[in-house]
């Protein structure tokens, strides 16, 4: 059974997936992020790459 994340991680990362040019590579997500310097905790940044990982994979399949 996968982690039951936070809204307001899963609201976050949606929201910069459709408007940045993420990928499905977490390494490269988190250095975005990092770049765009808006959170104020790693671990917070970390949670939000990763979950726009899972966003970047699923609209492969619904598409």
């Amino acid at each position: 059974m996968g982690r039951v994340r936070p809204s307001y991680i899963k609201n976050m990362a949606r929201e910069l997936a459709n408007r940045a040019n993420f990928t499905k590579d977490f390494e490269q997500n988190k250095q975005l992020l990092e770049e765009l310097d808006l959170f104020a905790s790693k671990q917070v940044r970390n949670k939000v790459a990763g979950y726009i990982v899972r966003v970047k994979k699923n609209e492969l399949f619904s598409a």
